[in-house]
């Protein structure tokens, strides 16, 4: 007899199983299944229920000539079924009102109203874009702006900074791109996880990347504010100096204090009528989304950041109660949204900088898996959100315990029933300002690791969303943006993802760290140059692993060993450490690369010269030796993570000023100089 609650499940796309990364398969506790469903509002706590819920479902599905959401591959793709004799309407983006058979359908979103038998039902229609050309041949730095300071930064890198990097990459280096982590919006307050993959809100950058000096009215500050606000200056240079004299870190509770002061004497300077303007075109564009996230703001600095022990009625960002604090907060409401338009321009300014500099793609923006549960999209986004979930990660051979991220997770059926627009908003956002958008763990297209809150890891289940209309709405939005997209695919890659996103013209991530005969699992030596993947963006290694001098080295090792995370015994994690270097090594000799007059790191990076590779980053630190690792996972305290700025192989702090100096900034620069030319009997031999 078949069981209901198994049924319900799978109707729901909740996996009752699931294969580890050693291939053994896994069954789901029945909690877990229970737990999940109730989530997204279906309840299977008993036989009778999930029998009862499980034929709710098929009926409302019997009951529709159309799902609620419909995807077509393509403006010639192949169109919807429809029933016998209905008749189907399209009312397209532009407003025009056709038929669904008048002529390929433009890529984008569409209101398709299907009639038949007396019934009517609508629905969204995605029609994905065509695949975009390959990327360019290019290179580039991957970079954290927070440790980018200059001399004159307020004690952590910002985008006056980052437009003096892409001006020097561009005009001196040839480069084409940086890549950044997440600008997004960070929770107020305290930071005890700085992590800006955990932010409070994706759609919005976060004001303390403003360089202050740069917004248009601080030149119209009067004598008492220019006063207030020149203390404040004072302040801030004492605290980007002692975190580049080495006696401090990055500090960025104290660096938002002291923007966010001196800018609300800033938005008190009268604005021009032409200023004015384009303030008002800013917040008509972002619209609701913009005034939820300004109230979000305002109501946090009343009532604390965790928005769950808000007054009840404070809770839905559309009750009465919401509206009311918002007309009482005006002023705080206004406030953040000023501050998320002199943001916005300053990312349009670095972006315009980097196109000026000759770079092809300039910015490549960083969206992260999800937000902060208390956080501002928790709040607005919430009836899309599932409650009591957190997103994670099944254990593996990594992780034996698994992994709990703490961030609430996309409702399959909510966002379908929303169009996907809370999706399309938030990359749109990633995108504005950006020739690229790296998309973190982009496999959570397909599907997400749930957690049940107050469970383990362990006890979790993969969710299945539509994949297809994911990956629509993403390439639909790259093409209005002309943009690229980058997508995180490293671990376990569930069979099929990577060829799904290759048609919508995602290219992948590789590592050099990962990157073996017979996979990072087999490990049967490094994988040929000419081996890997052509539309990928290849690295040494990314924010989460040793940098280039510390692998060499086997610094991380002993790093690890006086934190206590080694599971091994430390001459075993050692001698493994030097096997996978100096196999490394040694394949670098063999195609000639060492011994080089610039080291091992230059070798290295030369390796990836010699892949087909359409993108190669290389990580910033590795270019003045820094050893020390930006984030460590695992570790909460025991490591500074996301506190570092860039330093030399002592761990001197490297300003700026001096980075533009070093010497394997050039030298770079002239081994990826036509780099394409190299190597590319290996490139037309692969599309032979």
């Amino acid at each position: 007899m078949n069981d209901p609650l198994t049924a319900l499940a799978e109707a729901h796309g909740v996996a009752v199983s699931y294969r580890t990364d050693r291939g053994l398969e896994v069954p789901v506790p029945r909690d877990t299944l229970v737990a999940v469903l109730a989530a997204c509002g279906v309840d299977g706590s008993t036989p009778a229920a999930a029998g009862a819920a499980l034929a709710a479902h098929r009926a409302a599905r019997a009951r529709r000539l159309v799902p609620p959401c419909v995807v077509v591959d393509g403006p010639g793709g192949p169109l919807p079924r429809l029933p016998r004799g209905a008749r189907a309407e399209v009312r397209c983006a532009d407003g025009r009102v056709r038929g669904l058979a008048d002529g390929p359908l433009s890529a984008g979103r569409h209101a398709l109203t299907v009639e038949a038998d007396g019934r009517r039902d609508t629905a969204v229609l995605l029609v994905a874009p065509e695949r975009p050309g390959p990327a360019p041949y290019s290179w580039g730095f991957l970079v954290q702006l927070y440790f980018l300071l200059s001399r004159r930064s307020w004690g952590m890198g910002d985008l006056g900074d980052l437009s003096s990097l892409v001006s020097w990459a561009g005009r001196e280096l040839g480069a084409d791109f940086v890549q950044l982590g997440p600008l997004h919006a960070m929770e107020p307050g305290p930071l005890p996880d700085p992590s800006p993959y955990r932010p409070s809100s994706r759609r919005f950058p976060d004001p303390m990347h403003v360089r202050v000096e740069s917004v248009p009215e601080f030149a119209g500050l009067a004598d008492g504010p220019r006063g207030r606000v020149r203390h404040l200056a004072d302040r801030a240079a004492e605290l980007n100096a002692s975190v580049l004299e080495g006696s401090s870190l990055i500090r960025r509770e104290e660096v938002r204090d002291l923007k966010l002061r001196a800018l609300r004497e800033v938005y008190e300077v009268p604005r021009t009528p032409a200023r004015e303007a384009a303030f008002a075109a800013f917040t008509d564009r972002e619209g609701a989304d913009l005034t939820d996230f300004a109230t979000w703001c305002a109501l946090a600095e009343v009532h604390g950041p965790a928005w769950r022990s808000w007054p009840a009625g404070l809770r839905d960002p559309r009750s009465p109660e919401v509206a009311r604090a918002r007309r009482v907060l005006a002023a705080s409401v206004g406030f953040h949204r000023w501050l998320a338009w002199i943001t916005d321009e300053q990312l349009a300014g670095a972006q315009r900088a980097a196109r000026d500099a000759g770079m092809r793609i300039g910015l490549v923006h960083d969206l992260a898996v999800g937000v902060a549960p208390e956080g501002a999209d928790a709040w607005a986004l919430r009836h899309c959100l599932a409650e009591g979930m957190s997103v994670g990660a099944p254990p593996d051979d990594f992780n034996p315990a698994g992994q709990d991220w703490n961030q609430p997770p996309w409702r399959p059926d909510a966002l379908a029933a929303e169009g996907y627009r809370p999706l399309a908003a938030l990359l749109r956002s990633g995108l504005r300002h950006a020739g690229a958008l790296r998309v973190d763990h982009v496999m959570g297209l397909f599907r997400l690791w749930w957690v049940p809150e107050g469970r383990p890891p362990s006890e979790g289940t993969y969710v299945r969303y539509d994949g297809a209309a994911m990956l629509a709405v993403l390439a639909a939005e790259a093409a209005d943006a002309g943009a690229l997209v980058i997508g995180e695919d490293l671990g376990t890659v569930e069979a099929g993802v990577r060829e799904a996103l290759a048609d919508r013209g995602v290219i992948g991530t590789a590592v050099q760290r990962f990157e073996y005969e017979g996979g990072s699992e087999g490990r049967l030596g490094p994988l040929a140059p000419e081996k890997w993947r052509e539309h990928c963006l290849a690295t040494l290694t990314t924010h989460d692993l040793p940098s280039t001098a510390a692998w060499l080295s086997g610094e991380h090792v002993d790093l690890r060993d006086r934190l206590g995370l080694l599971t091994r015994p430390v001459a075993e994690e050692r001698a493994e450490a030097a096997r996978e270097r100096d196999g490394w090594l040694a394949e670098l000799e063999r195609l000639g690369l060492l011994p080089d007059p610039a080291g091992e790191v230059a070798a290295l990076h030369a390796y990836l010269g010699r892949t087909p590779a359409r993108m190669i980053g290389v990580w910033l630190p590795d270019l003045t030796g820094d050893r020390r690792p930006q984030n460590l996972p695992g570790t909460a305290g025991p490591h500074p993570n996301w506190c570092l700025p860039v330093a030399d192989a002592e761990g001197r702090p490297v300003p700026l000023e001096e980075l533009t100096g070093a010497p394997l900034a050039h030298h770079l620069a002239e081994a990826f100089a036509g780099r394409p030319e190299a190597h590319r009997d290996t490139i037309e031999e692969r599309h032979a």
